[in-house]
């Protein structure tokens, strides 16, 4: 699976970088999107601390990746930015 997962990976960043993206909400918990903690691949539904392929990737390159538990923080980012372009 490490080729698919690697693939899915290069994908996503192309769009990011076509796209002009700047953050990214991914799903944690996955062996690709998770941000924190990832599934130890042994099927057993254990977690570890680490991060998937995606978001390493992305975060290599200069996109800030969130979770769906941690979008809040990015919201809560963009309204100050907002707030000093004023």
């Amino acid at each position: 699976m490490t080729d698919a997962f690697l693939d899915g990976a290069y994908q996503a960043l192309q769009i990011c970088l076509q796209q002009q993206i700047k953050f990214a909400v991914l799903a944690e918990g996955s062996p690709s999107c998770g941000s924190e903690k990832i599934y130890d691949g042994t099927f057993s539904g254990k977690k570890v601390n680490g991060a998937g392929v995606t978001a390493q990737l992305l975060r290599s390159k200069g996109i800030k990746v969130y979770s769906q538990h941690s979008v809040m923080q990015l919201i809560e980012q963009l309204k100050r930015n907002s707030e000093t372009d004023i």
